[in-house]
C-alpha cells in the first residue's frame, strides 16, 4: 500500500511541475500585475516559479519516503532520501531569484543536517 502510495506522489510531484509551468506559472508570468518585491519583476518572477516547482518536489519527497516505508528501508535511508531531496529544494530559489530569496540557507541546513544524520546516527 504504501508504495502505491509512494508512486501517487511521485506522479503527482512530476505532473504538477510539469502541467504547472504549462498552465499556470506561464500564464501568471506574463500578467503584468506581479506582486512588488526588492530585486523587480524578475525575483518576483523567480520566487513564483520555484515556489511552485518545491512542491513538486517536496511531494517527491513524501513520495519516496513512502516507498522507502513500504520496502522497510532504515530509518537513515528514508531521511537521507528527504535530506536530498532538501538541497535539491535549495538550488530552486538559487537559480530562479539568483540567491535573493533566503528560501535557500534553510533547505541547506535542513538537508544537511538531515544527510549527517543519516550518515552519523542521532
Amino acid at each position: 500500500m504504501l508504495l502505491i502510495a509512494g508512486v501517487l506522489m511521485v506522479l503527482l510531484g512530476i505532473g504538477h511541475s510539469i502541467l504547472g509551468e504549462r498552465y499556470v506559472v506561464g500564464w501568471l508570468l506574463e500578467r503584468d500585475e506581479l506582486p512588488p518585491m526588492k530585486g523587480g519583476r524578475a525575483v518576483a518572477a523567480g520566487t513564483i516559479r520555484f515556489a511552485w516547482h518545491v512542491t513538486s518536489l517536496l511531494a517527491i519527497a513524501i513520495g519516496v519516503a513512502l516507498a522507502l516505508f513500504g520496502f522497510d528501508a532504515s530509518p537513515q535511508a528514508i531521511v537521507g532520501s528527504i535530506g536530498g531531496m532538501l538541497l535539491l529544494c535549495a538550488l530552486l530559489p538559487i537559480v530562479y531569484t539568483r540567491w535573493r530569496h533566503p528560501s535557500w540557507v534553510i533547505f541547506v541546513v535542513s538537508g544537511g543536517l538531515c544527510l549527517i544524520w543519516s550518515f552519523i546516527g542521532a
